[in-house]
Order: structure tokens, then C-alpha cells, then sequence
């Protein structure tokens, strides 16, 4: 007999005793029970066709089949319109695609565990990764970590795992320290020759912002022992984060930029607020707020891909070899096309400097204004993230809607009470930061100076022999 048919004999003899258990609810059917449906799909056709079985349309053949499997009728059809379509039937794709612990923690918590990293340089004493772990999980404001957990989010912030001797310490990426200590220098030099200095940004708001901790009455038993008593039962609590506000806007130490305020609901619902801003409408952002700031002035901004958009982006490896050549040509080159791709790039990182440009950079150049980039994951460099911080905590003291015309109002209220006063004391605060940096780099190199017998382990992978459990 074939298998087939002793597949069909099987089912048949299951059905004609005990009742068939079906299919849990949400449990996926592979291609086995698949390729049964399809089996006694045939064997009832081919019972209809020798006149042996009843004549069912294909609504009450899907039925039958549903009953003797116990497999729900849509998957079924589903099952058998997949074998009609494509002649074989597939499991359904079980992989679950987990987010990346570096996915799981927002910019802010980033930029926490980089400064407890600092600390550790603060106190003249070389941190280590067991030491970086304690100190992070002692923290109640930040989550908890596995040693591998933070591994990963250490390679994440640009750090680099060094082996002094016996000691072992984690420092940042050499290109990082570099960037940092050009953007230091940088601002420096515009502070010195008084020109005025602009910090943008872009945050979030959830129409469900509230506060994490508040008074509690407890001696408040029901709603009506509330009002019986003349009481609350205090402010409701959110169901959810709800519909969610992407804010963009641009401030100096005589505070808010009037009339640089951009506001807009979020059509997406994903975790990086990033995801909603692009090239064009930070652009048209940007340009509007222009003629706003005054001249000469230095505009102070992130990394994010939006403010980053090329006017001509330049050939990388992915690019063919067709593509890099029309791109030489374009810039005036003669190109030997028998030369391979290696070559070529060669070539364009030589003209890389004259035309690897950003389109906001441009467009603020032509505005007699200069674009000043952060180094990435130093938002304790941007006075403004203070500022959105007393925003923040504006609305979550007073959002009792919950509704988001509602936290757009406070939210303009909130950015409303940020005062002039209150950003000098931002970029006060901000100032000694930089100061802070610009003696972390000396120290450090003092500190691994007096260890000997060095090298560097860059981390590159995720394997757990790199750490030292010093």
C-alpha cells in the first residue's frame, strides 16, 4: 500500500473510533497535517468521482475535512489553496524575531552607562567590566544586566576592550575619542569668538505620559467612599502609552527658538522615535527656522540619519563597479576599466573630502550659519535634553486626559516655562560637562601609561573568553 493511502487509512480509522482531538487554538500546523488535509481531500474527490461517496460542494468538503482532522476550517482551505497554488505545502516560519538588547534601552539609559563608565576614569580608577556591572546594577534608575547583556552594549557605545598587564579596562573607540575632542575643540573656538550657539533636537511624548510615583490615599477604599467623603481616588492611571507626539525644536542660552517649535502625531508604532522623522521634513523644518536664529550663528546637532542626508553620496563597496565608474567620470575622471573595484574606490576616497557633503549643511552655509555635529552618544553635550526634561515632567504632572490634543497643549505649556534663565543654567551645566571630557582623555591616558606590557583587544565578537574578571 502506498503512503498515501496508508495515511488515509489511518485518519479513517481514527475517526471511526474515539472523537478526533483537534487542533489547540493558536498552535501552528506544519506540513504533516497539512499533507493530510491534502490526502483526504484526494481520497474524497476520488471517492466522488467512482460514485462511492457522497457528491459535497467545496464549502461542505472543507467542512467534512475540518470535522475528521480537527483542524480548523480556515486553515483548511488555506492548506489546500497553498497545494493548488504552488504544489507542495510549508510549515509556518516559527523563528521569532527577538529585538537586540541594545534595542531594548532608549538613548538615555545609553547615555547613563557610558557616564558611569566616565566615573570610573573621574576617580582615577581603570574600570573593568565586572566593576562597570556592579555599579550599573547597584543603580535603581537603571536596568539590570547580564555580563554578556552589557558586553554587548558596551561594543553598542563605541568601547573598547583593553588588556593592560594584568589589569583590564574599557575605553572608547580611538575614531570617538578623536571626534570628541575635535567637537570640543571646535566649540571652544566658537564660544571665544562670541558667536551664538543653537542646540537642536527631537524627542517624544505618549499621550499616556504620566508620573511613575505619586501620593496615594489608602485610607480611600471604592469611587463611592471617595464621594461620600468628599475625596479623589486620585489621578486614573493610563491603559496604555497610547498614540505618541514627535517634537523637534531648536533653543540657545536666550532659550526657545519663538516659532521653532515642530510638532506631529506619530503614524507608526514602533519603539525608535527616529523612525518618523526623515530627510524631507527635517529639511523643510530647517529651512523655515533659519531666517529665525541670528547670523553667524553655529547650529548644534546629532548624528541622526535625517540630518545627515548627502548631497552626492559617494560609491562605497556595495556599490557595482558600473555605478563607481559613472561616478569618477561624472567628477571629470578618466577611468581605466579594466581596473577592479578595490581600485577605484581607492581613487574616490582621494576625491571622497570634495564631495561627500550633507545637504542641512549646505543649506545652512548658504545662510552664513555653521553645522556643528555631536559625537555619537553624548546627549549630555545638548542643553536642549535638559530642557525637554522639564517639558517632559510638566506634562506628566499635569496629563489627567490622557488624550493627545490634550498633551499637545501641555506640551506646548510645558515648552512655554522653560525660561531664558533656565537655559543659561543648561548650557552652564553643559559647559562643565565639556570640561569634564576634556580631562577624561588625559586622565585615561595617564592611568594605561603606567601600566606596561600593553595591547589592545578591539571588541569585534561575542565571545565571553575576551573578559577579564578582574
Amino acid at each position: 500500500m502506498s503512503q498515501e493511502g496508508s495515511d488515509n487509512t489511518a485518519i479513517q480509522q481514527g475517526t471511526a473510533g474515539s472523537p478526533m482531538k483537534k487542533n489547540p487554538r493558536g498552535k501552528f500546523v506544519g506540513s504533516g497535517q497539512k499533507m493530510m488535509i491534502v490526502n483526504l481531500y484526494k481520497t474524497k474527490i476520488a471517492q466522488q468521482s467512482s460514485g462511492d461517496g457522497p457528491k459535497l460542494t467545496a464549502k461542505e468538503m472543507i467542512k467534512k475535512i475540518s470535522e475528521e482532522c480537527g483542524i480548523g476550517q480556515r486553515t483548511v482551505s488555506i492548506a489546500l489553496s497553498e497545494y493548488r497554488n504552488k504544489g507542495i505545502v510549508t510549515s509556518p516560519n516559527k523563528t521569532k524575531i527577538r529585538p537586540k538588547v541594545t534595542d531594548k534601552i532608549d538613548e538615555f539609559n545609553q547615555n547613563a552607562i557610558r557616564q558611569k563608565v566616565h566615573q570610573f576614569w573621574h576617580n582615577r580608577e581603570i574600570p573593568t567590566l565586572n566593576k562597570i556591572l556592579t555599579a550599573i546594577n547597584e543603580d535603581d534608575s537603571l536596568p539590570d544586566f547580564s555580563k554578556m547583556s552589557l558586553y554587548r552594549v558596551l561594543k553598542h557605545l563605541n568601547f573598547e576592550y583593553v588588556r593592560k598587564s594584568r589589569n583590564s579596562a574599557l575605553i572608547e573607540r580611538n575614531d570617538i575619542v578623536c571626534w570628541r575632542r575635535r567637537y570640543l575643540e571646535s566649540i571652544k573656538h566658537y564660544r571665544q569668538l562670541g558667536r551664538p550657539i543653537y542646540y537642536l533636537d527631537e524627542t517624544w511624548v505618549n499621550a499616556g505620559e504620566t508620573t511613575t510615583r505619586t501620593w496615594v490615599d489608602n485610607t480611600v477604599q471604592s469611587t463611592r467612599d471617595a464621594f461620600l467623603r468628599g475625596l479623589t481616588t486620585g489621578q486614573k492611571a493610563p491603559s496604555g502609552k497610547g498614540k505618541r507626539l514627535i517634537v523637534v525644536h531648536i533653543g540657545s542660552s536666550d532659550g526657545f527658538v519663538a516659532g521653532g517649535l515642530l510638532c506631529f502625531e506619530s503614524k507608526k508604532n514602533t519603539q525608535d522615535y527616529h523612525d518618523e522623522m526623515n530627510g524631507d521634513t527635517f529639511y523643510e523644518w530647517f529651512n523655515k527656522i533659519l531666517p529665525l536664529l541670528n547670523e553667524n550663528a553655529v547650529i548644534v546637532m546629532d548624528n541622526a540619519s535625517y540630518h545627515s542626508v548627502k548631497m552626492d553620496p559617494c560609491p562605497v563597496i556595495s556599490w557595482k563597479k558600473a555605478d563607481i565608474i559613472n561616478w569618477l567620470e561624472n567628477k571629470g575622471e578618466v577611468v581605466d576599466h579594466t581596473k577592479v573595484k578595490s581600485q577605484l574606490l581607492e581613487r574616490v576616497q582621494v576625491l571622497k573630502p570634495q564631495y561627500d557633503l550633507y545637504v542641512i549643511d549646505e543649506l545652512a552655509k548658504a545662510a552664513n550659519k555653521t553645522v556643528l555635529r555631536l559625537p555619537p552618544y553624548h546627549c549630555e553635550l545638548n542643553p536642549i535634553e535638559l530642557a525637554w526634561s522639564s517639558v517632559k515632567n510638566y506634562v506628566r504632572m499635569n496629563n489627567t486626559t490622557y488624550k493627545l490634543p490634550d498633551v499637545r497643549k501641555l506640551l506646548e505649556e510645558g515648552v512655554e516655562r522653560v525660561t531664558p534663565g533656565m537655559w543659561e543654567n543648561f548650557v552652564s551645566h553643559v559647559i562643565k560637562e565639556e570640561e569634564k571630557f576634556w580631562k577624561i582623555d588625559v586622565v585615561s591616558d595617564q592611568l594605561l601609561d603606567e601600566e606596561q606590557g600593553s595591547h589592545v583587544l578591539t571588541i569585534t565578537g561575542d565571545t565571553s573568553s575576551d573578559f577579564d574578571s578582574d
